[in-house]
């Protein structure tokens, strides 16, 4: 069975849920709950949970939230080589979800700035196994040398690679982050604001052609409408269950966490979209990016 490596972020999730619009510079009444977040963290896992083998590498600082992301990644039978930075505070986010269940993210980093190419683990690597990039990791220049380092080191040893683009905003603030590893991946993955955020495209099928110029595979998500992949010039697409969504936090590392390995394994296109799709679904009618409790 492959082993899924996956780099990047390790964050505590604050998560607020409120019913109704912010009261600017006053009270919004909420829902207050903590989890264990992070891209990178919340895919490697939903990959265990799923019933993959998983490795991930990051970064905590040595305080009590560090403790209590290594120790639920543990619990989960995800391996990991976290790097304790002292010197830092774990990375936070604050996640506010609204009542339609969308989520807007107050990120603090912490930690995960820190990470430099001497923190990554090359334990998990191997011509079998297959490394996941979480975007924010080459999109912040202080790690984008460790995201590079591991890119390169996977093609060196025969690895299949990954990115997920992570979010439109930093994206917009980084254009260039992704040109470099982009001829190091063999799938890029993305939401139809990241993929316009790419590529000045809106329509997301558009977008998804232009970034298939870029990278050998493309899986451009489209929320409830479902998915869309492009490769070797053919464009496949499915649809989204419909149902209650409580929380979209996390919903794309799912996602891609269902969808990796069917890729991998080879699966037909519209079948992998679906193994996406269903963790994806399991995702968005929970509270907080994880998978249930193992």
């Amino acid at each position: 069975m492959p082993q899924f490596v996956v780099l990047g972020d390790v964050l505590v999730d604050v998560t607020a849920r409120i019913r109704n619009p912010l009261n600017h510079a006053s009270d919004t009444e909420a829902r207050i709950s903590l989890h264990a977040g992070g891209s990178a963290s919340n895919t490697a896992a939903w990959l265990a949970y799923l019933g993959h083998d998983a490795w991930l590498i990051g970064c905590i600082g040595g305080d009590s939230f560090g403790t209590f992301l290594s120790d639920d990644l543990s619990a989960r039978g995800v391996r990991s080589s976290l790097v304790i930075k002292e010197s830092a505070a774990t990375g936070a986010c604050v996640v506010i979800v609204d009542s339609a269940g969308e989520r807007t993210m107050l990120p603090d980093a912490g930690a995960n700035a820190l990470l430099g190419p001497a923190d990554v683990s090359l334990a998990g690597f191997g011509p079998d196994s297959h490394l996941h990039v979480s975007g924010y990791a080459l999109l912040r220049e202080s790690t984008h040398p460790a995201a590079m380092h591991a890119l390169m080191h996977a093609r060196a040893e025969g690895m299949t690679t990954s990115l997920d683009a992570a979010s439109a905003a930093p994206i917009l603030a980084s254009p260039r982050a992704f040109d470099a590893a982009e001829p190091l991946l063999d799938l890029l993955l993305a939401n139809a604001d990241e993929a316009r955020a790419l590529t000045g495209l809106v329509d997301p099928h558009a977008a998804a052609i232009a970034l298939a110029g870029r990278v050998p595979w493309v899986i451009v998500k489209t929320g409830r409408a479902g998915a869309i992949a492009v490769h070797s010039g053919e464009m496949l697409s499915t649809s989204a269950p419909e149902i209650e969504v409580l929380d979209t936090t996390g919903a794309g590392d799912a996602f891609a966490a269902g969808l990796l390995p069917a890729w991998k394994a080879g699966f037909a296109p519209l079948d992998a979209l679906q193994q996406g799709i269903e963790a994806a679904t399991i995702a968005v009618t929970r509270v907080g990016a994880g998978p249930p409790a193992p």
